[in-house]
């Protein structure tokens, strides 16, 4: 505990005095900025939200810096200016870990890091400044949390894995809870470009405080099949959860199971040039809403005029029958029986990396 106190001394300490010169120390941002008209329509009512409209957004910055120690300790701080409020901006600590790389089959981290599956998934994917990706966009996961975690490569990177035991309300919120999440995975590479991937998740959704009772517990299984090599990037995802609401949890609302689906693709004609498009499907009440169906897609044409920097023209569709879902881009339906709502954006996204 004591290297882990120091460690993070060090490294507010070094930032603050200038020891950013350092060449141990590394100083990282990243910015996704898009300009484009967006609307959403609740088909039944004939209304659109607040957010319909023509706009220039902000919508993450990273600021991060890191610090190598010695061959082992590590650490990290990184923080996340974001998810609007209002059409105010909340800032929040995404990274803060201390790292112990024992080998490369064992790198124990603690504080807030990268959970098991959804960065995994943004790297194979590669266009996570254009949309989150499948659990991500549709709320069934977050990508980082509070808690230890463990992650490496055996066999020479022919097989990976990430555990993590974590506070379970996302790193937004260190709340302590009574018992922690558990999120797991694990990965094969059989040939150079192909990724086999299945993962599981048991969480209480952050309700288990003391003096709650928390009677149903949220769980998940994901898998993906992707290929990445040369100029092609081409995968599938898929999920099956169970509870997955924080009403489920705590026994308030019927419990319920949930599915969706993810296929993407994307071929680089030159270093500078892109095409991609994706398709989600997702039944988030499979049980007792069987007829409430979210569908999504986009497409898009990319350039990428220097390497730390990719601009996009884009357009996402997506639909919502019988009923709401809570979406990264908003709450896409209609509160009309049996209608719908329909959700459309058009314009340039960017990511700027440093």
């Amino acid at each position: 505990m004591r290297s882990l106190h120091a460690a993070f001394a060090f490294l507010f300490l070094g930032v603050a005095t200038g020891a950013v010169a350092d060449p141990s120390t590394v100083i990282s941002g990243k910015a996704y900025v898009d300009y484009t008209y967006r609307d959403n329509v609740d088909k039944g009512t004939d209304t659109k939200d607040k957010a319909s409209g023509t706009s220039l957004d902000l919508k993450r910055f990273y600021l991060g810096v890191d610090h190598t120690f010695d061959s082992v300790w590590a650490a990290r701080i990184r923080t996340d200016v974001g998810n609007e409020v209002n059409g105010k901006y909340d800032v929040f600590v995404k990274h803060a870990y201390v790292q112990a790389t024992l080998d490369p089959a064992l790198v124990i981290r603690a504080g807030a890091s990268d959970l098991p599956w959804v960065p995994f998934v943004e790297d194979i994917y590669g266009y996570r400044y254009v949309e989150n990706v499948l659990v991500d966009r549709s709320k069934f996961d977050t990508s980082a949390d509070w808690g230890i975690h463990a992650l490496g490569k055996v066999g020479g990177g022919l097989v990976n894995y990430a555990v993590s035991v974590y506070n379970g309300r996302g790193y937004g919120d260190p709340t302590r809870t009574k018992a922690p999440a558990v999120e797991a995975r694990i990965g094969l590479v059989p040939v150079e470009g192909l990724t086999l991937a299945v993962g599981g998740t048991a969480t209480k959704l952050g309700q288990n405080v003391q003096g709650t009772p928390t009677p149903n517990t949220a769980t998940r299984y994901d898998a993906i099949i992707a290929w990445v090599s040369g100029p092609l990037r081409a995968g599938a995802t898929g999920f099956y959860a169970t509870d997955y609401d924080k009403g489920m949890v705590l026994g308030t609302t019927p419990s319920d199971k949930a599915v969706g689906y993810s296929g993407w693709a994307s071929f680089a004609f030159t270093p500078m040039w892109a095409v991609f498009g994706r398709a989600d499907y997702i039944q988030p009440r499979k049980d007792t809403r069987s007829t409430l169906k979210d569908t999504y897609m986009n497409a898009g044409l990319q350039f990428t005029p220097v390497k730390p920097l990719n601009l996009s023209l884009v357009y996402k569709y997506e639909t919502t029958e019988n009923g709401t879902v809570s979406t990264s881009n908003g709450t896409i339906g209609s509160t009309v029986a049996g209608s719908k709502g329909t959700y459309n954006e058009v314009g340039l996204w960017a990511q700027y990396a440093f």
